[in-house]
């Protein structure tokens, strides 16, 4: 395939088939974009092969077998299996679109494992893609297409947002929408934590902490208003919230939370370099 715009004639093949290849793997299946039969998926855990095939993928027994059978090739091993399955590909990705989400895989690290003519795009998702509400960052390799960007964006698009940045900020995507949902879990537990800590029940506090967390994203992202506009129309004077606010402040939330994206960040660009 050279390019093509229709992600419903395309076959998908998957090296590895984890929670994040099979929410990508679920999320097109759910939104339309390719029927099962069209994606083929290796994985050395046979749990997750027999997940697969559950849903009319088919497994197969090796990263090659998945190459020949597949148009784009989704690389969604860890990154420090990356240079074995590049090597077990053996020219397999050749001419074909290359989707990597693995971490702290560059662009050129991609090209030199798989060829000069294959077209490599390198994409950092998150776990909520599992409930079609994922973040995903992505740049695109010197050969990638404006046809091959519609089919990556039909795949990310199936199971949440996808933005485009230069592969300078892939850490960056990283440390914020890679790991930050770990850091907004810490934040949810926290506040169901101050909700047993006033007198409710644990089951109750941890459904409104998390509901308040997600109806206050939905107002971020549905509004278009900045987040500290909203957070001033629920701060009255001399009310309730301000005095929560003057807590956080106290305790140096902010400053902890753009620490937490920094280290993370940080911490990818480590793993890019083999520390």
């Amino acid at each position: 395939m050279s390019g093509s715009s229709s992600a419903a004639d395309t076959r998908w093949g998957f090296l590895g088939a984890g929670k994040m290849a099979s929410a990508l793997i679920r999320g097109m299946i759910r939104a339309g974009v390719v029927a099962p039969s069209a994606i083929a998926v290796s994985d050395p855990v046979r749990e997750a092969r027999e997940a697969m095939t559950a849903e009319g993928v088919t497994a197969c027994s090796s990263n090659a077998e998945v190459a020949d059978r597949s148009d784009v090739l989704v690389l969604a091993v860890k990154p420090q299996a990356m240079t074995a399955a590049l090597n077990e590909l053996a020219g397999g990705g050749r001419g074909k679109l290359v989707i990597s989400v693995a971490a702290g895989i560059s662009v050129t690290q991609l090209s030199a494992g798989l060829g000069p003519e294959a077209r490599v795009v390198r994409v950092m998702p998150n776990t909520p893609a599992l409930v079609g509400e994922g973040t995903a960052a992505y740049c695109l390799g010197p050969s990638v297409s404006g046809e091959d960007e519609t089919l990556v964006l039909r795949l990310l698009e199936s199971v949440g947002i996808a933005r485009r940045v230069p592969e300078g900020l892939m850490d960056a995507a990283t440390g914020l929408c890679g790991s930050g949902p770990a850091f907004v879990y810490a934040m949810i537990e926290a506040l169901s934590d101050g909700g047993v800590r006033v007198g409710l029940p644990r089951d109750l506090a941890t459904v409104m902490a998390a509901q308040t967390v997600l109806g206050a994203a939905r107002m971020v992202l549905e509004t278009g208003q900045h987040p500290g506009v909203l957070k001033d129309q629920v701060t009255s004077p001399g009310g309730t919230t301000i005095a929560g606010i003057h807590a956080l402040e106290r305790g140096g939330l902010r400053a902890a939370l753009i620490d937490a994206v920094q280290a993370a960040a940080l911490r990818s660009a480590e793993l890019a370099e083999g520390r």
